[in-house]
């Protein structure tokens, strides 16, 4: 009963400017783990007002995230004990991963609410995204929150403003949506005896980055494996083991048994937006080919999904398998991993249009700095105009260090673990 009234209370207050009866909603719902919310329309002219989602912690708060009809993001903290005074500063000391703190104001909207406004364009809102956990001091006590999903949790609610703002609120359904990651699927397998163990498969890309045979490829590429394998094309697999994984950026560093002959190098410098790129990896393979494949592109945006400034958004072709693959810029250095696709069917359904060459790849900032905590010493290259290379060149180079990766997973039919990719 407690998280119904906080809901309706928070869900209210977070955009009214008197009561709860100013809003009205959820339409549609938001169903994320523990997270529940939709779309919240006000009570006066019934125009579309936000849509936002919350939870209750074992601390007793409510902690409320919400995007705004005009695409600006909200946090709402709500706790049965705090006495605040509407419209008097409210300090709160917010920390993300153990990294130093954001000191910010809130704005007591009730006697017991606070919102935190996130600008698109803030540091906040990139730490918020990305974290994993979350502490709140405030009124002399300190909060803990567990963020795990929020990866899908902030893409619902961009779907639900999406949604709502394409087909009204009468037509809101559930909102949960998530880019697809470009990595095949695993392999079909018939139906197992329930007393044996059957093999799963799924595939991936991955590229040499250190001389002593270090290989980065994309976290969900290889969660959950029993085994990993890689092998360059043409060339027999060998086993790779798991060094270190980053599941928040989704980078995953592997090493082989022996060093490969050749290493990519890692451009040190950002590549600008409109720039040329190639994408090489190994998509479906062995239904469409079992060599590598190569398409070409720009650079689209310098930010993904949400803002998101960890990713490029790219218009070269990827598909399931991509995913770990390097991207070039037009002289051959890495500027990217290839990471996800926008799930073109979700988004037709939210906007009735189909996106189009839209897909994102992690920027080397975020690599760069997975090597550097990784003790990986890895090449790099700077770009000027004599940089520039046919594709073909590019592709060349890119046969001795680019890698088909395949995750196995040796799994019981019952409570079994399947391939993240």
């Amino acid at each position: 009963m407690r998280v119904v009234i906080w809901a309706a209370i928070a869900a209210a207050w977070l955009f009214a400017s008197a009561s709860p009866s100013d809003a009205r909603g959820p339409y549609g719902s938001i169903t994320v783990g523990n997270w529940k919310g939709g779309a919240f329309t006000d009570d006066k002219s019934g125009a579309f007002t936000h849509c936002s989602a919350g939870t209750v912690y074992q601390s007793g708060i409510y902690f409320v995230v919400a995007i705004t009809a005009n695409g600006s993001w909200r946090l709402g903290f709500a706790h049965e004990s705090w006495r605040l005074t509407p419209g008097e500063a409210f300090p709160l000391a917010l920390t993300f991963d153990g990294q130093p703190a954001f000191n910010v104001y809130g704005m007591p909207l009730g006697t017991q609410l606070v919102n935190v406004e996130m600008p698109v364009t803030s540091n906040l809102i990139n730490q918020f995204r990305k974290a994993h956990q979350m502490t709140a001091f405030a009124q002399g006590q300190l909060f803990q929150f567990n963020l795990n999903q929020t990866g899908q949790l902030l893409p619902a609610l961009l779907n639900c403003v999406v949604a709502v703002k394409k087909n009204g609120v009468a037509n809101a359904g559930e909102f949960a949506v998530a880019a697809k990651p470009a990595a095949a699927p695993a392999s079909p397998q018939a139906a197992p005896n329930p007393a044996q163990k059957q093999a799963r498969s799924g595939t991936g890309t991955g590229f040499v980055v250190s001389s002593s045979g270090h290989v980065v490829t994309n976290h969900h590429v290889i969660g959950g494996c029993s085994e990993i394998t890689g092998n360059l094309s043409g060339e027999a697999p060998v086993k790779l083991r798991l060094v270190s994984g980053d599941e928040t950026n989704d980078l995953a560093l592997l090493q082989a048994p022996a060093p490969f002959k050749d290493v990519a190098k890692i451009r040190q410098n950002p590549i600008p937006v409109g720039n040329g790129v190639v994408a090489i990896g190994y998509p479906y393979h062995g239904l469409l080919t079992s060599d590598f494949t190569v398409t070409t592109g720009i650079v689209s945006s310098l930010s993904g999904i949400l803002n998101d400034t960890r990713f490029l958004q790219i218009s070269a072709a990827v598909q399931p398998g991509n995913s770990g693959g390097p991207l070039f810029d037009l002289g051959g250095g890495v500027v990217g991993v290839v990471a996800a696709k926008l799930d073109a069917v979700t988004v037709a359904r939210a906007t009735g249009s189909i996106p189009e060459n839209i897909n994102f790849a992690i920027k080397t900032g975020a690599l760069r700095d997975f090597l550097d905590n990784s003790a990986v010493q890895y090449q790099t290259a700077e770009w000027h105009d004599a940089s520039k290379r046919e594709t073909s060149e590019i592709a060349k180079d890119a046969r001795g260090y680019t890698l088909l990766i395949v995750c196995t997973v040796n799994e019981q039919s019952a409570g079994a673990k399947k391939p993240a990719n």
